[in-house]
């Protein structure tokens, strides 16, 4: 959702009416409406792993999707579809492939979904070069980078510490587990907490899930650790942390290609194990280029707390880590993205 937020705050008032279409179940309704953007929903699901129970009514589900939108584009009318992936997109690809279409990549490597879209395209825009070789070289690709939210860019080193009550020197680490949290993060975290937070500060981003665990921990730390403890379910201002933080402990979802450059951010990313390699590749690469440390998930609760400490105590590597991860920031991403919506949307109208 936020890339393509991203890209629409960028677009501005150079389009005239924006419908998001979505799910109709979930939290992506409220969110968008939240933005005051008109939404409609579609049934859809996704058929790419699913067991052989769940695949007719799955077909379904895509069927009745793709009618749904075929009835909201005849309403609508767009003169340009974005598209930035998932499986609730493939039903309003079916139904709009007369319509001009652009798909941006948030990930290295797509998933089925976003490859299926890709045959759809007029253009694709990549986060990053790596991505080219997974499309038909036929296709109109564009790099453009990730299109990181604007309110990111808002947060300087110092204004971060004092919004997150941190103090202005010493070193400071970042552990999130997105939105819904990591379970395995949280726990290999809480395991080595007190060892930690002698030697640091730390803003803790644990999720939802987990909030009762880590308020124990919390509650059970000794008085002068409590205070350099920082954490919290959700962090609406997630970019006084990116900019406060001298280290962050992270999965490798799409957004750690642009969020963690934005800052020059350091990272140990250890990609979720339960899904597509997609975070895998995506920390690989941040990996080869200097920018980041891979850890197993296996492996978080034995060499969590080592590997934290090691790249702490090593200033010079954190800079060069910092500077690595700078080098890839591509801060013209959404208004780059947003360019090539508008310039199809006029290409559309003057074939019409």
């Amino acid at each position: 959702m936020y890339p393509a937020l991203s890209v629409l705050r960028a677009i501005g008032s150079q389009a005239q009416q924006v419908l998001w279409v979505g799910g109709q179940s979930g939290m992506e309704a409220d969110l968008v409406a939240r933005q005051g953007i008109a939404f409609a929903g579609i049934p859809a699901a996704g058929v790419h792993g699913v067991g052989v129970r769940s695949l007719p009514g799955n077909l379904l589900q895509l069927s009745r999707g793709t009618l749904q939108a075929r009835r909201i584009l005849r309403s609508f009318q767009p003169d340009v579809i974005l598209f930035t992936g998932g499986y609730v997109a493939v039903p309003m690809a079916l139904a709009g492939r007369r319509c001009p279409i652009l798909l941006y990549v948030p990930d290295i490597e797509p998933g089925l979904a976003l490859k299926t879209l890709a045959r759809f395209a007029d253009t694709i825009a990549l986060t990053t070069e790596d991505s080219r070789r997974y499309f038909n070289p036929r296709k109109h690709m564009v790099v453009t980078g990730y299109p990181v939210r604007p309110e990111l860019e808002n947060w300087t080193r110092a204004e971060g510490r004092s919004r997150l009550g941190l103090d202005s020197e010493g070193p400071v680490l970042l552990v999130f587990g997105g939105s819904k949290g990591a379970r395995s993060i949280n726990r290999a975290l809480l395991a080595g907490l007190p060892r930690l937070l002698r030697q640091m500060q730390i803003i803790h981003i644990s999720g939802e899930l987990d909030w009762a665990e880590i308020q124990a921990a919390q509650a059970a730390l000794e008085p002068e650790l409590l205070s350099r403890y920082h954490a919290f379910p959700y962090l609406h201002e997630m970019g006084a942390a990116l900019a406060a933080a001298d280290l962050a402990v992270s999965r490798a979802g799409a957004s750690t290609l642009g969020e963690y450059p934005l800052f020059g951010l350091p990272a140990i990313l250890v990609p979720y194990p339960y899904a597509w390699r997609y975070q895998r590749v995506n920390a690989g690469y941040l990996q080869q280029r200097g920018a980041a440390v891979i850890m197993e998930d296996a492996e978080l609760a034995r060499q969590l707390c080592d590997t934290v400490e090691a790249l702490m105590r090593q200033p010079d590597q954190l800079a060069a880590m910092r500077a690595a991860t700078r080098s890839l920031s591509r801060p013209q991403a959404a208004a780059q993205i947003a360019g090539l919506v508008v310039g199809l949307a006029v290409q559309g109208k003057g074939k019409g």
